[in-house]
């Protein structure tokens, strides 16, 4: 199968918040078997980029989630704020929890649809 395309979305206001490897990163799902409508989805991860600290409130935390497909790649804010110690592993629990994990592959797909069509 020859994919003709392959799109990279960084759907963030600034994107250039996110133009460095992340400080931390938790795989949610990486088996590259699961399908939703016409996308092969090969991995979804959330991403933590520690941005500033302070004092009293600590780190402020950007966590976005990435969803790599087989016609691309989507990486979206999914918190940000002063989170507190181990705010992507909280993140992480609550989005394999409560299902949260298709809410996610199906917001990136909605976006990359978006952008091929």
């Amino acid at each position: 199968m020859q994919i003709e395309n392959i799109l990279n979305i960084v759907d963030l206001h600034d994107p250039q918040r996110v133009n460095r490897k992340p400080d931390a990163v938790e795989v949610l799902f990486s088996s590259g078997n699961f399908i939703q409508d016409e996308f092969i989805i090969s991995k979804v991860e959330l991403r933590l980029y520690l941005e500033k600290t302070d004092e009293k409130l600590g780190d402020y935390s950007l966590i976005t989630s990435f969803v790599e497909t087989d016609k691309g790649t989507v990486e979206m804010i999914y918190d940000e704020g002063f989170r507190g110690q181990d705010s992507l592993k909280r993140s992480s629990v609550f989005l394999t929890s409560n299902l949260g994990i298709s809410g996610l592959i199906l917001r990136s797909v909605i976006s990359l649809r978006g952008k091929t069509s």
